[in-house]
């Protein structure tokens, strides 16, 4: 097994999620191993650039953190999704089947939210065949674009994470859904928005989700598109596939909370940066003050940052 000093709890949430409903969220990547260094990733740069998949947490241990979490929630708080989504890429993980396969006597939805850059590989697909819902990120079908926006490792391709997004479409039957994040003048452009607007009307998706960054990214110089353009690549979107929405806006403050506060805030701003209204409505909660946030900044645990006119709290790398 890889060894790691990550100690950011495997389970968080739920957590109020755009596309997916209320979802838990599975962390069983570490930070930050991944194929990709997005400039918008809201967990920050790669530090651990990997195309091999490894073991990093055991399945069991995965299942039984679930466990735990779903025992502490209140009986009536409503779950859409167990979801895969990590520090990194979650189908780094070699052992992700056999946690699908565990999880499934749960009961409830599992999903993952994926970069798609190892569709290219049979078992990947393979694996996220079990899975009730599958989230691929297609950014840009255009190489070039594609290596500035989501700086991959250098030994993938495009052209095979492509096929491999199109056998997985083919055969797959549960909810594809499909994820482009736009970044001003980097893949708004007319050419880049047409081309990946084609090859994604060839997949048939359930829905096809344009974002734009909303949380602090992995570099300052990242911002969404002007509304101007944003409107014209709906327009395009609109006009070549179907099932198309727009998610450009924040998406609340409903986070529920269990009886460690400061472990729950640190799991979920590990992967998911929390605007400072939702972080003073989680302590309203659970009846606590925001001394608990003074003392984790000041701890270095997690660190106060500001992005487009609003402040975010983030888990310190």
């Amino acid at each position: 097994m890889k060894k790691t000093e990550d100690k950011t709890p495997i389970i968080f949430g739920p957590v109020p999620s755009r596309r997916l409903g209320r979802s838990i969220g599975i962390n069983n990547i570490p930070t930050k191993y991944c194929s990709y260094s997005c400039i918008y990733c809201q967990v920050g740069r790669t530090n651990h650039m990997l195309i091999t998949r490894q073991e990093f947490y055991k399945p069991e241990k995965i299942v039984s953190e679930t466990n735990k979490k779903l025992k502490k929630l209140k009986k009536d708080t409503n779950i859409d999704y167990l979801t895969f989504i990590s520090d990194g890429e979650p189908t780094l993980d070699i052992n992700i089947s056999k946690t699908i396969k565990l999880l499934k006597p749960i009961g409830i939805k599992l999903a993952i939210v994926t970069n798609s850059s190892l569709m290219w590989d049979v078992k990947v697909r393979e694996d996220l065949m079990e899975l009730d819902l599958v989230s691929v990120k297609i950014d840009s079908v255009i190489p070039g674009i594609w290596k500035k926006v989501n700086r991959p490792s250098g030994h993938l391709s495009l052209k095979k994470i492509l096929t491999g997004i199109e056998t997985f479409a083919g055969s797959y039957g549960g909810r594809l859904i499909t994820e482009t994040m736009l970044v001003e003048y980097y893949n708004d452009n007319i050419s880049s928005v047409i081309e990946t607007a084609g090859f994604i009307k060839e997949l048939n998706p359930y829905k096809a989700y344009i974002l734009t960054p909303t949380r602090p990214p992995a570099e300052s110089y990242v911002k969404p598109p002007a509304e101007e353009k944003l409107m014209l690549a709906q327009q395009i979107f609109n006009e070549i596939t179907e099932n198309v929405k727009i998610v450009n806006e924040f998406e609340g403050t409903d986070f529920s909370f269990s009886s460690d506060v400061k472990k729950e805030l640190l799991s979920i701003m590990s992967v998911h940066p929390m605007r400072d209204d939702a972080v003073k409505e989680f302590l309203n909660k659970s009846q606590n003050d925001e001394k608990i946030i003074e003392e984790m900044i000041s701890n270095n645990l997690i660190k106060k940052i500001n992005y487009n006119n609003s402040s975010y709290f983030v888990k310190t790398n």
